[in-house]
């Protein structure tokens, strides 16, 4: 499988600042931020499923534009999946007619351009040799990670999406076998502490205590840094981070495995 950082960002801002979205093998989004908008026309009507962690709008941003740019080049509609509080969420607050249209039901209720599809945590969603299982997360609002898994190899790929500390993702995380890749967020500098907490998110600090719980080694990467923050919190993980040595991720970046 290969992982296109489309977006890592916790905002915008230039020098390459868009927020969430991995580009799955071409053919899956996990969510849809701001760096979904680099790709080009042929590449938008490639994706076919469009797995969304949770409804915040960093996360969120390109869906309804790319659906609106490319629903007519398509020849089936691009199926979203997400939880059930996510997905009320979603089409309550955006595909409602009053912010976007709904294209669940454009340009026919029986041939639209959006499908909407639930996911639960724990439940695995394979595409072709590719599983793709909910994690839980924590945060202030209705939200999962994901795992994707390589079937023919065995390898896979955690990203536990927006997230405070979380009991249960580092249990889910340790029963991963061949976890090769984990991205997991740092949203503020260790001088924002109340605030990470305040809003389920993670600091440096609270990060490298919680990945004292992870029994793997894998690759480590960081997202979801504030821009005007961004230094602080590579200088304050580096500083203190111990056995997995976590990185910062960069849009551009390829992950395979």
């Amino acid at each position: 499988m290969r992982v296109e950082i489309l977006g890592c960002s916790g905002g915008i801002g230039g020098n390459g600042m868009r927020t969430t979205s991995l580009l799955v093998d071409g053919d899956i989004l996990i969510d849809a931020g701001t760096g979904v908008g680099d790709l080009s026309l042929e590449r938008l009507a490639a994706i076919d499923h469009v797995f969304i962690t949770h409804a915040h709008l960093d996360h969120i941003a390109c869906l309804p534009l790319m659906i609106d740019s490319v629903g007519d080049m398509r020849s089936t509609p691009l199926t979203m999946h997400a939880t059930p509080a996510t997905l009320e969420i979603i089409r309550k607050h955006i595909f409602n007619w009053h912010i976007w249209p709904d294209f669940s039901v454009i340009p026919t209720a029986e041939q639209p351009f959006l499908r909407f599809a639930t996911i639960e945590p724990g439940q695995t969603v394979s595409i072709g040799q590719r599983s793709i299982t909910p994690l839980p997360a924590l945060h202030t609002v209705p939200a999962v990670g994901y795992q994707l898994r390589n079937d023919a190899s065995g390898a896979s790929l955690a990203f536990t999406g927006d997230t405070t500390a979380c009991p249960p993702l580092w249990t889910a995380l340790n029963q991963i076998g061949q976890l090769r890749h984990l991205i997991i967020e740092a949203a503020f500098a260790n001088r924002e502490r109340e605030l990470a907490l305040l809003s389920k998110h993670l600091c440096p600090s609270l990060l490298l205590d919680e990945l004292q719980q992870l029994q793997s080694r894998p690759e480590v990467w960081i997202t979801h840094a504030k821009p005007g923050q961004l230094q602080q919190i590579a200088d304050e993980i580096a500083s203190g981070s111990g056995p997995h040595r976590p990185r910062m991720l960069d849009t551009g970046t390829i992950l395979e495995f």
